[in-house]
Order: C-alpha cells, then structure tokens, then sequence
C-alpha cells in the first residue's frame, strides 16, 4: 500500500486529509505544534501540553464516517458565559490524554482509536513550539512572536524561525518520513501552518534525504500573512526555507492559473517540479475534497515513481 505523508496544520491540513482519506492509502498526517489561538492559547498558557487544535482538527477529518457521533462530540464547542466558553470537547479531551500520557503520540494513537482515524495523526514536535517572525514595516522590520498574531498582523513576513531553536522533531515522526513513498504539503496557511515543517532542521534533513516524491497544494485564496503574495511567489517562498528538498508536483486549483500559467510554471521549474493545474475551488475559497481527491489519486497512484 502506497505511504504517505502530509504535512500542514489548522483547515488546510484537513482539506487534504479529507481528500487522502478517500484512496486506499497508508495516510500519515504530521500536525505543527505553534497553534497559540482561541482555546489552544488559553490551555497552553496554564497547562504544558501540545497544543490541541490543530492535531484535533487532524483526527476530525480522518475519522471513520461510522464514528461520525463522536466526531460531532469533539467538534462541539462550549457557548455560555463560564471557564468552558469557546472550549471544543476535542481540545479538553486531548489536554487530559496529552497529561495521562509521557509520550504524545501514545496520547494521539488512543484518540484515533476513539474516532476511528483513517491515518496515524503525529506531532511535528514532542514540545510545544512558537513561531517567530520578522515583518517588513516602513523602512524597518519588526519582530513578532505567536502563530496568532503573526497570522492577523498588518505588514508581510520577511522571515519566520520556531523557538525553541534547539527544539527537536518526534522519533515517530522522523520513522514516517523516512518510510513514506509521497509527501503532500499544504494547502494551509503558508509561514504558519506549512513551512514550519521546514524549520526543524532535524525533520528538514529526513524530508531531503527521504526517497519520497514530493507534492506541493497550493492555497485558493490570500490569507492576511501572504497578503499581496502570488502563488509564484508562494513557491519561491516555499523554496527559500527548503534547502536539500526536491518536489516533482506543484498543484493549483486557483482558476486564474489558467489565463497566466507562465509565472508560476516557471517557479515550479525552481523546485524541479512540474506544474498541475485543476479547477479545485468548491466556494473560490476552500478546496472541493472531490477534485482535490482526484488530481491527487492520479498523482499518487498511477505515477510510480
């Protein structure tokens, strides 16, 4: 059975995941660990677990349909006005598993046992981590620490780093790489959810030195941290922070690929890649988990390598 690995965090992991999770593959999904948002920001700040949000959304979205009622119970979130308010079931729930278990992913394989999980949900990281990223302002640069504010911060990023600098990946993680045959990046957000992976310096070596072919989703639509960013320049981004990585596909389901394919054909000559182009867009905003399913299947399955 043909292993893979992707790679991302947060709704645009789970877009590919929901479409990997429809051939008949051996799915491996490695989350980040610097989601510092909404409930995951209020639990990392008092208690020392990987922050759930992302590895939840992760384990949604490869659940079995016939735990569909325990999804639906980790994708509830708490209203009214107490502790609990704007708290997924998901979140509290991995945050008791994270603190019952000494190793994470002993933690993650029993809530994919719960849901049912179609792939084997592992962190990038065992510890928590924070991105760091230096931001173009006027004549300057200033520098911002969090995933959250990073993300909604005006200005564009002109660098991003992980802290703790010395922070290592996950054993587990780096046996899955090294063993899977494809690896899929993205869609997601782009300095915080897809080049972080690139970050690790220790997971950047086993992605490089892996004999993975490699595949690159590109997103539909700007997010506030690429504002003014083309998918061109996505790419060449993407390239910058990869040293030591080949990719053989870049996909794009943004429709206006088609009127001026030039650009972005040329930055995926850059990766050794070769560009495809699908109309992917369920909404002009998400990808359609059909299409992304298909253009993936025939990637993944009839080229062999």
């Amino acid at each position: 059975m043909t292993r893979v690995v992707a790679f991302g965090g947060g709704r645009g992991l789970s877009a590919a995941l929901r479409a990997l999770s429809r051939l008949d593959l051996d799915l491996t999904a490695v989350v980040t660990v610097a989601d510092d948002g909404g409930s995951t920001g209020d639990i990392r700040a008092t208690r020392p677990v990987l922050p759930p949000g992302d590895l939840r959304k992760a384990l949604i979205a490869t659940a079995d349909p016939a735990k569909s009622e325990t999804a639906r119970l980790f994708s509830h979130r708490f209203g009214g006005q107490d502790f609990l308010t704007g708290h997924p079931v998901g979140n509290v729930v991995l945050t008791g598993l994270l603190e019952l278990h000494a190793n994470p992913v002993d933690a993650l394989d029993f809530a994919a046992r719960l849901l049912g999980s179609r792939a084997r949900v592992l962190p990038m990281s065992c510890t928590p981590l924070d991105i760091e990223a230096d931001l173009f302002e006027g004549d300057g640069t200033r520098t911002i620490v969090g995933q959250h504010d990073i993300a909604v911060a005006d200005g564009s990023v002109k660098d991003v780093r992980l802290l703790p600098a010395d922070a290592t990946a996950c054993p587990e993680t780096l046996e899955a790489v090294a063993a899977a045959d494809w690896h899929v990046f993205g869609p997601g957000s782009w300095y915080t959810s897809v080049i972080p992976h690139l970050l690790l310096p220790d997971l950047r070596e086993a992605i490089g030195a892996a004999k993975a072919r490699r595949i690159v989703v590109l997103n539909l639509s700007e997010e506030k941290e690429t504002d003014g960013l083309t998918l061109a320049g996505h790419v060449d981004t993407l390239r910058r922070y990869a040293e030591g990585v080949r990719f053989h596909y870049v996909v794009s389901g943004d429709t206006r690929t088609f009127a001026d394919p030039g650009s972005l054909n040329s930055a995926a000559q850059s990766l050794e890649a070769q560009l495809v182009a699908a109309d992917l867009a369920a909404d002009g905003v998400t990808h359609d988990v059909a299409a992304l399913a298909a253009v993936l299947g025939n990637l993944l399955v009839e080229d062999g390598g």
